[in-house]
């Protein structure tokens, strides 16, 4: 399938954690089983004396949603210090793990990053950091047991899976806008303008860093994920968070577009297109510049955006 890669997490009882995944968009399809044991043969009632651990394969499309806010939302549903441990579920089987597909190493990397990232804030995690191994299918009873039995046992809150990955409470007084946009901006955050091709400052910056909504300040694009497209506009192969954009029908000026608008402020931003760079998942967020300001990564901390510089490593 076009753009889907795969990861694999273990995070206590699997029921629970491949439910709260199945919640977010991006994700195209989930598997239950068992991983990373002694022996390529194992099942539900064996599964503590081969050392397999609780595992959901979990099948994302990278264009919709980064590894790097999997593992967000991954951190959120665990405790990352408890070995052996998730809620009232002990054992072995019940351990955390992040896996990856053998010579993925682009993904190897980012895990890798992404851990060293939250011992530097909490100290040594107690996940297991390794490729996958041994995956064996679970019992067909497993799988989407909690859409099977809505009242089964969970161990996670899966209606956090609706709140922000990041406690961002940025608000703009609408009151404001007009106070704080220039001509252009408000031309095309408000008006669904569009600038000129090539008059952006921000077509040209390639600095690390991010981009944020230029009224709420809500960051909605990573360096990370920035390309010369040649068409004149800032462009990004996908948003830094999933739900952070809103896209919409656009048939103005007798064309079929896709609009993107910031969710956090209502405001127009730009369309995406489907002639991006193909290793890159192929869409082309064409996004005009003076609805964006950037935030050079040095000076995210000042700025109290630290917790979206795991975005831009």
């Amino acid at each position: 399938m076009k753009n889907i890669k795969v990861i694999y997490l273990a995070g206590g009882c699997f029921w629970g954690t491949e439910a709260y995944f199945k919640k977010l968009k991006g994700i195209v399809k989930t598997l239950v089983g068992y991983a990373n044991g002694d022996s390529d043969e194992t099942n539900y009632e064996i599964v503590s004396r081969t050392d397999h651990a609780e595992t959901v394969k979990i099948y994302y499309d990278f264009s919709k949603i980064s590894l790097t806010e999997i593992l967000l939302h991954y951190f959120r549903i665990i405790n990352p210090k408890s070995i052996n441990r998730q809620g009232n579920d002990i054992g072995r089987q019940y351990r955390t793990g992040i896996y990856w597909e053998e010579r993925d190493i682009n993904s190897e990397k980012i895990v890798k990053d992404f851990i060293e990232y939250e011992e530097e804030k909490i100290g040594k995690v107690a996940v297991e950091v390794s490729p996958i191994k041994n995956f064996v299918k679970a019992e067909e009873y497993h799988q989407d047991y909690l859409d099977k039995n809505p009242n089964g046992y969970c161990h996670i809150n899966l209606n956090s899976a609706e709140d922000p990955i990041i406690d961002d409470d940025r608000k703009f007084i609408e009151k404001n806008k007009r106070e704080v946009l220039d001509d252009i901006s408000y031309d095309v955050m408000e008006r669904a303008g569009t600038e000129r091709p090539f008059t952006s400052e921000l077509n040209k910056e390639y600095r690390r860093g991010i981009y944020v909504d230029k009224l709420s300040k809500k960051p909605l694009f990573s360096s990370r994920d920035k390309f010369d497209a040649g068409c004149g506009w800032p462009s990004f192969s996908r948003p830094i968070v999933s739900n952070y954009l809103e896209e919409r029908k656009d048939t103005s000026l007798g064309m079929l577009r896709t609009e993107v608008k910031s969710k956090s402020s209502d405001s127009h931003l730009g369309h995406v297109f489907e002639d991006g760079p193909v290793d890159r998942g192929g869409l082309r967020y064409c996004i005009n510049g003076a609805a964006l300001e950037f935030i050079p990564y040095e000076e995210m901390d000042d700025r109290g955006y630290c917790e979206y510089k795991i975005f831009v490593k």
